[in-house]
């Protein structure tokens, strides 16, 4: 398969991107993926395939959770790859996949949900499906405009946003 032409694959597992809010007395609640809403509102014309893997906050994410979507990245017959994934664990997942080869692999998530008018969701998601387009096989994070190796980024919580490590 050509790259060029190649369709990204989309991993949903959770995270404040996907979280609910249903009233002033009840928890943020991991809701069925409004992924695919985004992508149809942006007018995505790019191939892709959305598949769901998990529903949790990524505090929440074990071992197990990291080894499945791990395995999901594996057997994907495309080489380019976007995982919807919580901030606060973002980058442990993202050094769980650091042993694949040759596919373009870009964590992304929201400080905000989806849902809300005034999220980074939209906007982190387009910057993930330009850089899993365009940047040579690894494994990325985008948040906050700005593209991360995801081997020297860290989430500084003070500040609410990625920053560089390096």
């Amino acid at each position: 398969m050509d790259a060029t032409n190649d369709p990204i694959l989309v991993l949903t597992t959770g995270g404040t991107i996907d979280k609910l809010y249903f009233d002033a007395l009840s928890e943020y609640k991991i809701g069925e993926s409004i992924i695919a809403r985004l992508l149809e509102l942006s007018r995505v014309t790019q191939p892709f395939e959305i598949r769901e893997v998990l529903r949790k906050d990524s505090l929440e994410l074990t071992d197990a959770d990291r080894a499945l979507i791990l395995a999901q990245v594996e057997a994907a017959r495309t080489t380019r790859i976007v995982i919807t994934h919580g901030t606060d664990t973002m980058t442990v997942t993202a050094q769980s996949l650091k042993g694949v080869a040759g596919k373009t692999i870009v964590l992304v998530g929201a400080l905000a949900p989806a849902r809300f008018t005034e999220s980074d969701a939209t906007f982190n998601l387009g910057m993930a499906f330009a850089t899993a387009q365009v940047a040579p096989p690894g494994i990325y994070i985008t948040m906050n405009g700005t593209v991360f190796r995801a081997d020297a980024v860290t989430k500084d919580r003070e500040r609410g946003a990625f920053v560089k490590t390096e």
